[in-house]
């Protein structure tokens, strides 16, 4: 199981959603988008690319006014 941080502006998501990914590439580096548009991700070496596309939020963090939340997925 693979467990990364996406920033997410406004509350949208809750513990326990389940949540589908999309993928965009930089020049060298990838980041993920929470469809729709709801959370983005750090960007991420081509070694680091995550595989899945789904995965469901196992926790949610308030940090001034914007929120973190993990993700869980089965890679």
């Amino acid at each position: 199981m693979r467990h990364e941080l996406f920033h997410m502006e406004r509350d949208m998501l809750n513990i326990g959603d389940e949540v589908t990914i999309t993928e965009s590439q930089l020049p060298f580096t990838w980041y993920y988008t929470v469809v729709p548009a709801l959370a983005m991700s750090r960007n991420y070496p081509n070694a680091e690319r995550i595989r899945s596309r789904k995965g469901t939020v196992s926790a949610k963090e308030r940090v001034g006014s914007t929120y973190e939340i993990y993700i869980d997925f089965d890679e």
